[in-house]
This record gives structure tokens, sequence and C-alpha cells, in this order.
């Protein structure tokens, strides 16, 4: 039984159990449905033995040894896979302009942290990946027990994570890819390549652009370390079945041909667009990830006319470029609204 079946069953007992609320009692009513599927762990439901099972049929999906379901975003994901890879005084590789739950996760471990810098790229004010050779180099160099890669960055920069894999094996160096904003990957052959079957520990946010609510998230293993030990000191006893229960649906949709369609038209909608729009630039690895800049205008003028004169509200800017984020969600009918930025 799945999760979905196990909230849509009906019990018939009378709970005297959490949640208190019992189904019956809500209290914000704009989330009645939340409230009334908000399950207690009984025999009746059996709701860890269904949550197993999803995971299982997700690992089977993304062709990986373990997936983990996680409610508390790619932060606990990433806490997970560093304490599980790194012990006190361990060396732990990580970008110096990380996401802070890089550094805390070392914190948290114990580890030596050591950070290492990205190359810049001036004309679009981001930072870009390493080359395979620059990426062995600091390896060998540093000889860490783990290292953590941004893949993609937020602007959509993407590594060549199954090579900087290979690397790894090759020096015995734990390979944790904070894949947070490429959930879609494995879904389409349009997008880069994904992780999750070359790295120890890939990490997803669903919530990001695969259109999962905030903050439901993914932790893939193909490493032999104990990582439900390492998420069992960091996650809450009591986990919310319904955020459990959309994982699962959100999952089965990227898969199912209904949800790999609904890509293929986002990635041929946002081509589209681009084609119309001679008069901005575009960069990056990632096409769902629409960073463009404007010449004779620095990043941030071209946000504020984006939101002043065309409503438009951006993802995050720089003094040279602007960022409009894109995901399942973005419809063709949003999409075409940016073709009045011919006239910016």
């Amino acid at each position: 039984m799945s999760l979905i079946s196990v909230l849509r069953k009906k019990n018939k007992k009378e709970l005297f159990t959490t949640p208190s609320h019992d189904g019956k009692l809500c209290i914000f009513h704009k989330f009645y449905q939340w409230y009334r599927n908000d399950i207690s762990e009984t025999d009746s439901y059996n709701p860890q033995e269904a949550l197993k099972k999803a995971e299982e049929r997700a690992a089977e999906i993304y062709g990986v040894n373990s997936t983990h379901f996680l409610t508390n975003g790619s932060t606990s994901g990433i806490h997970a896979a560093v304490l599980a890879s790194c012990k006190q005084g361990e060396k732990l590789l990580i970008w110096d302009k990380a996401h802070p739950s890089h550094k805390n996760a070392g914190i948290l471990a114990g580890a030596n942290i050591v950070e290492y810098e990205l190359p810049y790229n001036k004309d679009w004010g981001i930072y870009e990946k390493l080359s395979p050779k620059e990426f062995e180099d600091l390896i060998s160099k540093n000889k860490p027990k783990a290292v953590i890669v941004a893949s993609p960055t937020y602007e959509g920069i993407v590594s060549d994570t199954e090579t900087f894999a290979k690397i790894c094996k090759t020096y015995g160096v734990i390979l944790i890819v904070d894949e947070a904003h490429g959930a879609l990957y494995p879904f389409s052959k349009d997008l880069p390549k994904s992780a999750v079957k070359y790295a120890d520990f890939t990490i997803q946010s669903l919530h990001k652009t695969a259109g999962g609510i905030n903050p439901t998230a993914l932790l893939h293993s193909n490493s032999d370390l104990d990582i439900e030990h390492a998420l069992n000191l960091i996650s809450t006893t009591s986990p919310s079945y319904p955020m459990l229960a959309t994982i699962e649906a959100n999952i089965n949709f990227l898969n199912s041909k209904r949800g790999k369609k609904k890509i293929e038209e986002l990635i041929a909608n946002i081509k589209n667009i681009k084609e119309k729009l001679k008069n901005l630039d575009f960069y990056g690895d990632d096409i769902t990830k629409v960073l463009i800049k404007k010449q004779g205008l620095s990043g941030y003028e071209l946000s504020e006319r984006l939101y002043n004169k065309f409503n438009i509200e951006d993802e995050r800017t720089n003094e040279k470029s602007t960022l409009l984020l894109t995901g399942i969600g973005t419809t063709r009918e949003k999409l075409k609204k940016l073709e009045k930025l011919v006239k910016i």
C-alpha cells in the first residue's frame, strides 16, 4: 500500500492518539484537507511500512541504492550526507560561497572545513564550474574525506559530476552533490545530466523547480555508509505524512508520461521565447534557469525595469545579469508574458 492509499483509507477507530486534532478539529480552515489527512502512527494505518515501500519504489525510479524523503528541505539532506561521511577532524571540502547548509553540516560533524574557490565570470556576475582537471588538482592537493559540489548553481551552471565521481573514486573521496536546483534532470534528456547515478550522495529539492510543496526534498545514496543513522540524528520522529505523500505523488508525476510531457513543453516554450527575444543575451547550462542581461543596463537596472514596467519579479539579480527561474508549474501563458520584453 502506498502512502497516498494510506491517507485515503477510512479509519473507523476512535483515536486517542497524536495528533490531538484527531483529523476532525480544523483551526485554520483554509487547510481543512491537510488537517483531515494528518494521520497518526496507528496499526490500522501503518504509515511507516507504506513510507518504506514508497522510498524503495523511488530508488528504483532514480536507479540508486536508496532514496529518502525529506520534509525539511535539501538542508537536512546535506547535513545527513556529511554526518554519514565525515568523522571528527576529517577534512571536508566546500565552495567558499556555498549555501550555508554546507558549512553548517561540517560544523555539526566536527569536520575540518576547507574552502575552495570557483572561477568568476565578470561578464555575467556569476560563478562558473571547475573543469575535471581543476577538480582533480583540488582533490589531489587537499586529500579530503568528502567534497560537496553544487551542481547546478543557482544560475544553472552544471559541473561534470560523472567525471568528478570517477576522480573521487580514484582518490577514495566521498562525493556529495547539492543538486537542489536540478530535480527535473533525471526526467528529461534535454536537460543536463543528473548526478544521482554517479555521486555517493545527491540531494534534490522538489519544491524549487519540480512542483513540490515547500520544503520537500530527496536524498539519494549510492554509498554503503549508514545514511539512515545520520538522518535519524537530525530528523523528527513525527514526520508529516501528508507532506510525505505529496513527495510520493510528485515523483510518480515526474516519472509519468504526463509529467515528462510537461517538462518537454516547458523546455520547448522557453526555447520559443528565447528565439523571439533577440534584444537580450542568455547564458547558462540549464535552459530552465533563464539568465538574461541587456546591453546598456546593469543587472539591477534590468531587474527594476522588469518589476516596474512589466510587472515581472525576478528570482535574483547581480550587477551584470538577472535570473528568471522557471519550473514544471511555469505555463506557456506565463512565459508568453515575457514576449513584451522585446520592448525593454
